[in-house]
């Protein structure tokens, strides 16, 4: 018996040594014992190869036995580990700390003087509510997503049309007749899974404006509707949020980030009135070229990312307009104003 287990020592540390596999290795186990038992069985007493593989099969099926209580003793507390370890819950990462895979897709960031590891910090801390999965939030959408912004909101009662795909790129042919929120947190999440969002199937109303915005740090309002525009100030200067607001017409847009809470005007202050029917046709009525929201709404998400990381100057107190058609851009500056319905109680 020693003779033989001497051998399945030499055979699985050897084997062990020279690379060969496991599986393999238990095999040769499995045929050495079965042919041992095979001769314990077969061979008359007395014989040679018997006596020198054990001499009694009672002796090997006892040893068998006690292999195999052993074994299946591993395996069972094994077994009590994994579901031990699956009950844990995972540890929380710490807000604000990155995964390695993260370091890597915001490392263009991270070597940027004016944005660096602080700057990429608070991007992933920043909690930021799109208002319009349309035109001008869909490449806002993206970009805040492939930029880092930890929580992205986005609220929108509309589906996705098929007249929608020429310009609000984060949409797709397949999902027409889609929630527009759906289809939106659907992209965000296959282009950055480490981004949390969070999708609203529904109109921003007064009813819920106020604990919604109160949410966020800050919101980007891309939507088409004048009494969504002035609600959405509206609710942002009684809470102190930045408010950065885009709009597109035919070849031409316009953004502005309102702050009346940092001495910057408020979107009432610049427009106090909605302008009258047919002075402002919107995108279906007067048409718009189908790049034009990709450009005005990456401005919002630029605009954005600085105000989030403190970087540069934004467009806190200036408008800038852009002429797609001859490629022109132009920024005139724009002032609280002490008469203002919705932020003159705030005092310059």
């Amino acid at each position: 018996m020693i003779l033989v287990l001497g051998l399945a020592l030499i055979l699985w540390f050897g084997g062990r040594y020279m690379g060969v596999s496991r599986r393999a290795l238990i095999s040769v186990q499995i045929i050495l014992f079965t042919a041992v038992l095979f001769f314990q069985a077969t061979l008359p007493a007395g014989n040679p190869l018997k006596d020198a593989t054990g001499g009694s099969l009672a002796n090997w099926l006892i040893l068998a036995a006690l292999a195999a209580v052993f074994l299946g003793y591993r395996a069972l507390l094994g077994q009590l580990r994994a579901r031990h370890d699956a009950a844990q819950p995972e540890p929380a990462q710490p807000q604000g700390t990155f995964k390695p895979a993260e370091l890597d897709r915001y490392a263009r960031h991270i070597v940027l003087r004016e944005v660096g590891g602080p700057g990429q910090k608070r991007l992933k801390q920043a909690k930021v509510l799109v208002v319009g999965a349309g035109g001008l939030g869909a490449p806002a959408l993206q970009y805040l997503a492939a930029m880092g912004v930890g929580t992205i909101g986005v609220i929108d009662h509309d589906v996705v049309d098929s007249s929608n795909l020429q310009r609000q790129v984060i949409h797709t042919d397949a999902r027409i007749g889609m929630p527009k929120v759906f289809s939106a947190e659907q992209a965000i999440k296959a282009q950055n899974p480490f981004v949390d969002v969070r999708p609203f199937n529904r109109k921003l109303d007064a009813e819920i404006a106020r604990d919604l915005i109160d949410d966020f740090d800050l919101v980007l309002d891309g939507t088409d509707d004048p009494d969504t525009r002035y609600l959405v100030n509206e609710t942002c200067v009684a809470l102190g949020k930045p408010l950065i607001s885009g709009a597109i017409s035919q070849w031409e847009g316009q953004i502005s980030l309102f702050d009346p809470a940092n001495g910057a005007p408020c979107y009432t202050c610049v427009f106090p009135e909605a302008a009258a029917d047919g002075l402002a046709p919107s995108c279906a009525e007067a048409g718009v070229v189908g790049a034009l929201p990709g450009v005005v709404g990456s401005m919002m998400a630029l605009e954005a990312i600085k105000s989030i990381t403190g970087a540069g100057e934004t467009l806190r107190g200036r408008m800038l307009i852009y002429d797609g058609l001859y490629g022109e851009t132009r920024s005139i500056s724009v002032k609280r104003r002490v008469d203002c319905a919705t932020c003159g109680h705030l005092g310059q």
